[in-house]
C-alpha cells in the first residue's frame, strides 16, 4: 500500500504546474544570454576599436584613421 501512496504522490507532484512560469522565465534569461555572449564575441574587435576611438575623442587624443577607401578625385 505504501507504494501506492508513494506513486500517487509523485504523479500529483510531477503533475503541478505550480514552476512552470519561472522555468520558462529561466529558459529565456538563459537563451538571451548565450545570444548576448555570442553576439558580444563576434564584435569584439569593432566595440574595441570604437571604444578607443571615443576614448581618444574625450581625451583629446586623435584616433588613427581607419585604412582603406580613399577614392574620389
Amino acid at each position: 500500500m505504501r507504494m501506492m501512496a508513494l506513486f500517487t504522490y509523485l504523479k500529483v507532484r510531477l503533475a503541478s504546474r505550480k514552476g512552470q512560469g519561472m522555468v520558462e522565465y529561466g529558459l529565456i534569461i538563459g537563451i538571451i544570454a548565450v545570444i548576448l555572449v555570442a553576439a558580444l564575441t563576434v564584435l569584439r574587435g569593432p566595440l574595441e576599436t570604437l571604444f578607443s576611438n571615443i576614448a581618444a575623442i574625450i581625451t583629446g587624443n586623435t584616433p588613427a584613421a581607419p585604412a582603406g577607401g580613399g577614392g574620389g578625385s
